[in-house]
């Protein structure tokens, strides 16, 4: 069955699905996150506990390796769920972590020209920097959901789809910072002073751990809304919400 909500949205519209599909399948988007996510988290309170990054860079190094090939699994798999979901198929955390698997060397490919092109991008001022992240938010949606394309390709089609909607992206973004960090700061910041210190468990350490789990489980609703506005610029650009409605008709 066609989503119902597979037409041009607002800005509000895209966040109201995107909280609606978050909250709907919060276990499957908790599970992937919790199976690529929580080793890296314990590993940085390890480290942490351990007298820090300087007195461990042997596994300050296996952390980031892990970091890097769990999250974006983790990406992959998320914005599996979601778009299965948007469409009307919902797709198990098992079946999205393999699906997402193969897509590893892509996404890590992509990962690094975009922070190689973002970085570029804010040395050169701040407003170079805001406007190609808003131009290639899109890449890693693009990159799981249309099959073989590239990451250069991929960095492509994020800035292609996204023209002449860069504005409604940055708006996106500011939003999803405001809902997202700034409350895990703000928790953050109240744990390092009110969570009390208990032998090796230092409050910094206590604290790492309550942002770390938010993290794991807010960070989904990221790609719910990326994966959602990802469609909605499909559906005004291309006319995207026909072809589905279009491939579910049968032959008379």
């Amino acid at each position: 069955m066609v989503s119902t909500t597979l037409r041009p949205l607002s800005v509000g519209e895209i966040l109201d699905v995107s909280f609606t599909l978050y909250r709907r399948h919060f276990a499957t988007l908790g599970t992937v996150a919790v199976l690529c996510s929580g080793l890296p988290v314990l590993l940085g309170l390890y480290i942490e506990a351990s007298g820090g990054v300087l007195q461990n860079l042997s596994l300050t190094l296996v952390y980031y390796v892990v970091f890097t090939v769990l999250s974006s699994i983790a990406t992959a798999a998320t914005v599996f769920v979601v778009s299965e979901s948007y469409l009307g198929h919902p797709l198990k955390a098992a079946s999205a972590l393999k699906r997402a698997a193969p897509l590893l060397g892509r996404l890590i490919v992509c990962s690094l020209l975009l922070a190689i092109v973002l970085g570029f991008g804010f040395l050169l001022f701040m407003i170079p920097g805001i406007v190609l992240l808003s131009g290639l938010l899109l890449a890693f949606p693009s990159l799981v959901l249309e099959p073989g394309i590239s990451p250069t390709s991929a960095l492509s089609r994020s800035w292609s789809l996204t023209r002449g909607s860069r504005w409604r992206m940055l708006g996106l973004l500011v939003t999803l910072v405001v809902l997202l960090y700034v409350p895990i700061i703000a928790i953050g910041a109240i744990a390092t002073v009110v969570l009390p210190s208990d032998g090796s468990l230092t409050p910094g350490i206590m604290t790492l751990a309550v942002v770390g789990v938010m993290q794991m489980l807010l960070y989904p609703l990221l790609y719910c809304v990326l994966t959602v506005a990802y469609y909605d610029l499909r559906v005004r650009k291309e006319g995207f919400d026909l072809e589905v409605l279009a491939s579910t008709l049968q032959p008379a």
